[in-house]
């Protein structure tokens, strides 16, 4: 029977640096689904995200910041959760698979947040990087 891999620090960092890069270096698509009801221009919104997500994701690679940096993130995932609706909301008519992938984003965010929370309560234990289970990741 397959044992299945325990969420790590070092993914959810990764995750959250890909997230960061990509609303730097490709905007556009990201500036689409800022919520209208923010203040500013949606391009400010959306570097400003990608700026926190590698903040988040560098907390969440040290140690000594990672529980902060976990419980930060689990409070990032549900502040932009709005954004996903909204964008969930415009894509209502576009073709099925776009509509559905979508609206598939919508649960999953749950799964984000309790990931992030998991790392919080983990802390500094284990190095980020580690297998999952190995003998780094146990306290």
């Amino acid at each position: 029977m397959a044992v299945r891999p325990r969420p790590t620090a070092g993914r959810l960092a990764a995750l959250l640096a890909g997230a960061g890069v990509a609303h730097l270096a490709v905007p556009k698509p990201f500036d689409a689904i800022v919520p209208r009801a923010l203040p500013g221009d949606p391009r400010t919104w959306t570097y400003v995200s990608g700026a926190v997500e590698l903040g988040l994701a560098a907390a969440i690679a040290h140690p000594r910041t990672r529980r902060l940096g976990g419980l930060a993130a689990a409070g990032f995932f549900v502040a932009v959760f709005p954004a996903n609706v909204k964008m969930a909301h415009d894509w209502r008519h576009k073709p099925a698979p776009l509509r559905v992938a979508v609206q598939a984003r919508l649960p999953l965010q749950a799964p984000l947040v309790w990931w992030a929370l998991r790392v919080a309560v983990d802390g500094g234990r284990g190095a980020v990087g580690a297998d999952d289970g190995a003998a780094a990741d146990r306290p």
